[in-house]
């Protein structure tokens, strides 16, 4: 298999290197307090083998650490089902991941990127949840984690993190304000962002779900719901879908619904006007999906359009 990258925005190609973040050419144009422009996504060539999980994934299985990430449960939930007349709901569960969120998968796949370029050292920003994924995969990966995280955050994700070992460094300010000054430390200093949208192996990490949901099932579902704050997992349910609707395994994609909380809706409210506008504060106790400036902003809108 060949994998390299491709432009969400222009269309320009490049090799997958540590350096290689986003299009130079789209991010030329970024501006303050806007989503990322040119965000890159993972495109590959030839006929995977046996094992599609790893074999339509950047890097050799040989890489990843020693812990197991993904495979997690469909559960069925009868209650639920008779309650709601949904005969045929299914919750993905992926709080059964190592460090219990679903972030595990992206965090597994870019420290098998670093393990693989010989990379030590991993900067992320995060409301939490990232970051004690991070944290828990790296630690496994025996990587050095440095974490930038809202003083905010909820403090049990912070302590998790620190009994993994990882360097939690706290900012006064939102996730965003995190985002940047995390962006700042690993451009001066080296290392790898593993910033979600930045990093394309975020997106690519994620997309793993939606190939279980299908090897699960035994086909597509008719419609998945997603929790929506970056886009990233939105986007990587995308791509997974869309891959194996490449590779002939399914004939067409679910519905895709992006469920965002009232007090943090950027994705919705710029679905709803045709752009994003100037930030709004977001206020929810769903902390993991609470961001003024959606990353992934534009690549999610493109995605839910063009897909209706």
């Amino acid at each position: 298999m060949k994998f390299h990258y491709r432009c969400s925005q222009c269309g320009a190609e490049y090799d997958i290197t540590p350096d290689r973040m986003v299009c130079p050419a789209c991010a030329e144009a970024q501006k303050p307090d806007e989503p990322l422009r040119g965000v890159l996504e993972t495109v590959f060539e030839g006929t995977p083998g046996k094992d599609l999980l790893f074999d339509i994934l950047p890097v050799e299985k040989e890489y990843f650490p020693p812990i197991p990430v993904g495979g997690t449960p469909l559960w069925q939930p009868a209650r639920i089902r008779r309650s709601e007349g949904f005969p045929e709901l299914y919750i993905k569960d992926d709080t059964a991941n190592p460090t219990g969120s679903f972030k595990d998968r992206a965090s597994y796949l870019v420290a098998a990127f670093a393990r693989k370029h010989e990379i030590r050292d991993i900067i992320v920003a995060s409301t939490g949840n990232a970051a004690s994924s991070m944290a828990g995969v790296g630690a496994a990966a025996h990587l050095n984690v440095k974490i930038f995280i809202p003083k905010t955050a909820p403090r049990a994700k912070m302590v998790q993190a620190l009994q993994y070992g990882a360097e939690v460094n706290l900012v006064d300010g939102t996730y965003d304000v995190a985002f940047d000054k995390s962006l700042e430390y690993s451009r001066a200093s080296g290392g790898l962002s593993r910033n979600t949208a930045y990093n394309p192996l975020t997106i690519e990490g994620k997309k793993t779900a939606a190939i279980e949901i299908v090897l699960q099932l035994g086909s597509a579902p008719d419609a998945v719901f997603v929790p929506v704050g970056d886009g990233v997992i939105l986007a990587g349910i995308y791509k997974g879908f869309r891959d194996l609707r490449r590779l002939g395994i399914i004939d067409k994609l679910p519905t895709v619904y992006a469920v965002q909380a009232e007090g943090s809706s950027a994705i919705a409210r710029a679905f709803d006007k045709g752009d994003f506008g100037a930030p709004v504060p977001s206020s929810t106790m769903a902390d993991s999906i609470s961001v003024d400036v959606p990353r992934n902003g534009y690549y999610a809108l493109r995605e839910l359009k063009e897909n209706g």
